[in-house]
This record gives structure tokens, sequence and C-alpha cells, in this order.
């Protein structure tokens, strides 16, 4: 698999993550990816392959931002790929960076391992 479909299917798993988990408890929440690194662990070979699986989970919540680990395998198989992402709470009317509530750390924070 080529490595840019790692980033896209981790972004895919993110936006499923947060709608499945976040945005029930939070509708209006709205963050951007500031940071993203990918370390590619072992190699996925595209032939006959019809899905991967991606874990994902929050590692860290700061007062604006929080990370998320995400494993991509085939399954039943290692890790293919481990992805960090730091993402940046986001005023939904100006587009600047703003500070995590109470209740967002909260519902996030019951996303950690």
């Amino acid at each position: 698999m080529m490595n840019a479909n790692y980033v896209e299917i981790a972004q895919e798993a993110r936006l499923i993550y947060a709608q499945e988990r976040i945005f029930p408890d939070v509708p209006e929440f709205a963050a951007f990816v500031r940071h993203l690194e990918l370390d590619y662990k072992n190699p996925i070979q595209p032939q006959g392959l019809s899905s991967v699986e991606v874990e994902s989970w929050v590692t860290r919540i700061g007062n604006t931002s929080f990370t998320t680990r995400q494993n991509i395998r085939v399954p039943d198989g290692p890790v293919a790929c481990e992805i960090d992402c730091v993402q940046v709470a986001v005023d939904l009317h100006t587009g600047l960076p703003r500070p995590l509530t109470e209740h967002e750390k909260e519902v996030i924070g019951a996303l950690a391992e």
C-alpha cells in the first residue's frame, strides 16, 4: 500500500471515531490537525486486500489540543503503521484555536487508553 494511503485511512477513521464517540456528547465540536506523525512498521501488500483495521484512542489532552494514536493493520496481522495526531480545538465562528471546555476534556478523556 502506498504511504499516502495510510494518511487517508487514518483521517477517515478519525472522522468516524469523532462521529461515534465525541459528537454525540459535544455536537458543535470542531478541531483541525496540527501535527501528524507516522511510523511505518510493516508493509501491507495491496494484492487481494479487502480491508484494514484501525484502532484509535486518545493519548494526551492539553489546554487547546489532544493527541490520538492510531494503529493500522490487516485483520489479525501485526501493526503496519502507527500514527500520532495532534488536533487543536477550533472556534466555529472565527476558525481560530480555542481552549477545550471542561466538558470536552471529560468526553475526550473518557477515550484515553
